[in-house]
């Protein structure tokens, strides 16, 4: 790890900019961070994350480049991916899923087949954590409220939004529903703006451009529901 002023910006997350993107191509929601937990757990089931991605692409016999291709990730970012330096957002993991055939919950964590699993409250698994670079802040961390259900459809988390002057974009198949829990937010699907409050809901179509962000210069907790497809 970098020392100095660099460790301490160990409270934001990594990702390096993709080539290619949507509009801006910053996926708007769910990237990044999570202090919830302990950070050596965290960076457990961040590698577990990576060689989950390896392992997919190697069994179909793809390369890095096969792959930047079918998603439009840079090759740096997917060797980052899959080595464990970085989580990817939530965004690129669909894209992921939809590049090997299979559903981005394999990728957080595949579960077992069984039809009811519960997550405690001190068991929800995060995902990520904050990266070493300032310029690689995100504006948000997740925790998955289903790493253990097998098969699933839906893709449940909490979310805390941080305040972020970054406005840039997402596209990526699916829906995604979103309610707010705590604080502000604004949402903006294709020209519509709309701010949210505690208790408001939305739902969009995330092949739409979409941009999610906390507002009023606090945090904004949610509950966000993604669907992605059955694949």
């Amino acid at each position: 790890m970098k020392k100095g002023k660099e460790a301490e910006g160990a409270g934001t997350t990594g990702r390096s900019r993709s080539a290619r993107r949507q509009r801006a191509g910053h996926e708007d929601l769910l990237t990044d961070v999570s202090r919830v937990r302990q950070p050596e757990a965290v960076d457990r089931e961040r590698g577990y994350l990576g060689g989950r991605i390896r392992k997919a692409r190697e069994t179909r016999g793809l390369n890095l480049k096969d792959i930047s291709s079918r998603t439009g990730i840079d090759v740096d970012t997917l060797k980052r991916m899959e080595s464990g330096q970085m989580t990817p957002p939530l965004g690129q993991l669909i894209r992921l899923g939809k590049a090997l055939d299979m559903k981005m919950g394999y990728f957080i964590s595949p579960g077992v087949d069984k039809p009811m699993t519960v997550v405690r409250t001190d068991q929800r698994q995060a995902v990520s954590r904050y990266g070493e670079k300032r310029s690689e802040q995100y504006g948000y961390a997740y925790e998955s409220l289903a790493p253990e259900k097998g098969n699933r459809l839906m893709e449940p988390f909490i979310v805390t939004l941080l305040p972020t002057d970054t406005e840039e974009f997402s596209t990526h198949d699916g829906q995604e529903f979103l309610f707010v829990l705590e604080g502000e937010m604004k949402v903006q699907v294709g020209d519509q703006i709309e701010f949210l409050h505690s208790g408001d809901a939305v739902y969009y179509d995330s092949n739409q451009p979409h941009l999610v962000k906390s507002v009023g210069g606090s945090k904004t907790t949610i509950l966000a529901v993604l669907y992605a497809g059955s694949k």
